[in-house]
């Protein structure tokens, strides 16, 4: 079975409760739990968040040569880091770059995404939905 980590970022905790307004009222959890819902026959999905850089980065190694994708949310991290698109350009599995917002409908700072040149796909104002479209994505180059 495939094996597929979803890894979020920085203030993605307070997914239901941070700027319901952009982000919508569901937690992560809600989320994900329908995640695995929807994709328990195909694959087998884990989730990881972190508010520290260097831990998300430590995520990206242990799991960027022996899963089969990486769906990455890397929240404010994606237009300010360049180790965690360091992380992202050294590992092997195939990443997915998205976002509950649409980062090119936001503040001009937004706009710029470091991870971008790195990942195989980048999805951006699906809302909660990116994650299941990028979770195909994943699943359809897997094989």
């Amino acid at each position: 079975m495939k094996r597929i980590i979803v890894v979020n970022g920085p203030n993605l905790n307070l997914l239901g409760k941070r700027e319901p307004g952009i982000y919508g009222n569901q937690t992560f959890d809600e989320v994900f739990s329908q995640l695995q819902q929807t994709f328990s026959d195909t694959c087998r999905l884990e989730y990881y968040q972190s508010n520290v850089e260097g831990e998300l980065i430590n995520k990206l190694h242990e799991t960027g040569f022996s899963y089969d994708g990486i769906v990455l949310n890397a929240g404010g991290y994606t237009h300010t880091s360049v180790a965690l698109a360091d992380a992202v350009a050294a590992i092997s599995v195939p990443v997915v770059e998205v976002h509950i917002s649409h980062i090119f409908s936001r503040e001009t700072f937004r706009h710029v995404s470091l991870l971008s040149p790195h990942c195989k796909a980048m999805i951006s104002g699906m809302g909660m939905k990116g994650y299941e479209f990028a979770i195909n994505y994943l699943l359809g180059l897997a094989g």
